[in-house]
């Protein structure tokens, strides 16, 4: 086996970390915007209600995240999963389901 990338970055000590909860009313669900004080180097969205979770790390594509749904059943979300943008992250309305609750956590 041959390594064709690597990357790794190094907190040096300080972490960064942002949590939060969302609950969504019954009307038709809208994409979020979160904005941070810190770059996010991991992003966890839990979808609570139905136990959904979705996933980013640090170089993934945006609009990905590793999504596992309630059975454990993971795939790769290409289009409507985390988007990352400098010091904020997007859920998109598909992701944002009305009369939800949610939980996030950001980490740098």
């Amino acid at each position: 086996m041959a390594l064709t990338s690597s990357t790794q970055t190094n907190t040096n000590g300080v972490i960064n970390r942002a949590i939060g909860k969302i609950v969504t009313d019954a009307a038709a669900a809208a994409a979020v915007t979160i904005t941070l004080g810190f770059a996010p180097r991991r992003v966890l969205f839990v979808n609570l209600t139905d136990r959904i979770t979705n996933e980013w790390f640090e170089g993934m594509d945006s609009a990905s995240s590793l999504h596992a749904v309630a059975a454990g059943t993971l795939t790769l979300e290409t289009t409507n999963g985390i988007a990352v943008s400098g010091n904020t992250f997007t859920l998109t309305a598909t992701t944002m389901a009305a009369s939800k609750t949610f939980y996030w956590e950001a980490v740098a």
